[in-house]
């Protein structure tokens, strides 16, 4: 309830402002369990809990229950003794749910009381202190040899408007407003970048004039096929997002999602990915600050392919500069920052025209991704650039498509490659940038050309279709397939 989230926030930080607490942890994993038994554990303390006064919302709940209900939104306070109903007057104030549950001791243990009735009295410190470290055996996976050698040449060509069509409908690039207008976007009337708009959305921070950029990205087929990489890759994605909205970016939240640790190949996509999101966080110096880990996500013994999401957020100082990631005007020149290597590995192409995720990832070249982003954060301050959109599934040719799509606008572009096969290809650190005249063009290019990156002009938006190279699609016709497919596959079935 992000509502009641909010309430508890403002309620804390008017809290924070005065002396009446000694501690504080939120409730999350294992709720009371982790935040009580963490608390008392780093003090070296005892604590007795009351646990028929904690507040509930179900009847007929057990000690065992509220020890470990995951309940959201919820706060576990260390008061300084007798200012506990000053405590309680702020928590009152902003209408939610306070109760004093228990007190500290110095027993080292944790008493837990139901009634009056003691159902509970246990050493504290061997639980949140002397936890046996788990040492799971890991072994690189079987199928990594059968798909690592695979490449485009190992499939059969596809005449590429083909190949548009059939990646233009996939689910994993059309539109899912069916999912995000069942959300208000606009509570408090601080978005400046809204949900569908491609890339990260941002919001307004209206006390100082800045605003917050945020972007959440995982390729699980990428993981699948290199999870070291593909982990990293997930936070340089994000962390492009970001940028392409003209905000610095600057940490981020991870999401660790994986199939059975106790099987010593999933444990070892496990220990792979972490590993790629400390090497990339390290790189481009963006800190982890909070995460989560879901495991034993399988079905019929099958695991889900390892999804690491990670969620970046970035701040742009000046509100007014943020950055659309749609075409904005007609005639405005596009520009190709970063190479096009022919990567196909975990790509879309080879998932939705053959049915698999094969293949190898390239190098990543952080420096040349920093140099990336630290282009569009200073060109859009000298208010060079119109919009800017990374590339990323689907490559060129669906980024385009996007872009017209989102912002009714056809466009018309023509981009040299030596397999016509690339206007699909997924190489990294690499974006579309719009400008709107010839100078600032020209100012473009050179700042690229100073940090080290490739640029090409690829063409103009503008007209009634999506031309690129040798495919093309009518505006109405591709605004139809992106706006609608979603909703009418989702639909089918309801």
């Amino acid at each position: 309830d992000p509502f009641t989230e909010k309430l508890l926030l403002e309620a804390c930080l008017e809290l924070f402002q005065t002396d009446l607490i000694v501690g504080i942890q939120d409730m999350g994993a294992a709720g009371l369990t982790s935040s009580a038994f963490e608390m008392a554990g780093k003090s070296g303390s005892g604590m007795i809990m009351n646990l028929d006064k904690v507040p509930a919302r179900e009847e007929g709940m057990t000690p065992y229950d509220f020890m470990l209900s995951e309940s959201q939104e919820r706060m576990l306070i260390c008061a300084k003794k007798g200012r506990e109903h000053e405590i309680i007057d702020i928590f009152e104030k902003w209408d939610l749910d306070v109760a004093v549950i228990g007190e500290v001791t110095d027993s080292g243990n944790m008493e837990l009381f139901w009634h009056g009735e003691k159902v509970c009295d246990m050493p504290i410190a061997p639980v949140s202190e002397e936890a046996p470290i788990l040492d799971r055996p890991t072994s690189r996976p079987k199928y990594l040899d059968e798909i690592s050698g695979k490449t485009i040449d190992s499939y059969k060509k596809v005449d590429n408007q083909v190949a548009f069509e059939k990646l233009m409908g996939s689910m994993e690039v059309v539109d899912k407003a069916w999912i995000y207008d069942q959300y208000d976007s606009m509570v408090q009337t601080n978005t400046t970048k809204a949900p569908g708009t491609l890339d990260a959305s941002c919001i307004r921070v209206k006390e100082n004039g800045k605003a917050l950029s945020m972007s959440a990205d995982c390729n699980p087929r990428y993981c699948y096929i290199d999870p070291h990489k593909g982990g990293a890759l997930a936070v340089v994605e994000s962390g492009r997002n970001v940028a392409m909205s003209g905000a610095r970016p600057l940490s981020i939240t991870d999401c660790l999602n994986f199939g059975n640790p106790e099987n010593p190949e999933v444990m070892w996509q496990f220990a792979e990915a972490c590993e790629g999101i400390k090497e990339a966080c390290l790189a481009l110096d963006t800190p982890v600050v909070s995460g989560n880990v879901s495991l034993y996500n399988e079905t019929n013994g099958v695991s889900v392919f390892p999804t690491p999401a990670i969620a970046m957020v970035g701040l742009n100082d000046d509100e007014k500069r943020v950055l659309a990631s749609s075409f904005q005007e007609d005639e405005n020149h596009l520009i190709l920052i970063g190479e096009t290597r022919v990567e196909f590995g975990g790509s879309l192409y080879i998932k939705e025209l053959f049915g698999e995720t094969s293949g190898a990832l390239g190098e990543i070249d952080y420096k040349k991704e920093l140099g990336l982003w630290e282009l569009v954060i200073e060109a859009n301050k000298k208010g060079l650039l119109e919009s800017a959109k990374d590339l990323s599934s689907g490559g060129i040719a669906i980024t385009l498509a996007k872009m017209s799509a989102v912002s009714g606008r056809g466009v018309v572009a023509g981009i040299r490659l030596d397999d016509k096969r690339a206007i699909f290809d997924e190489s990294q650190g690499r974006a579309i940038l719009e400008v709107s005249s010839k100078e600032n063009l020209e100012a473009v290019i050179e700042m690229a050309k100073g940090l080290g990156l490739k640029t090409d002009i690829i063409g103009k938006v503008g007209g009634d279709i999506v031309k690129i190279n040798d495919i093309e699609m009518s505006l109405e016709t591709l605004k139809s397939v992106y706006f609608n497919r979603f909703k009418e596959v989702i639909e089918q079935d309801i």
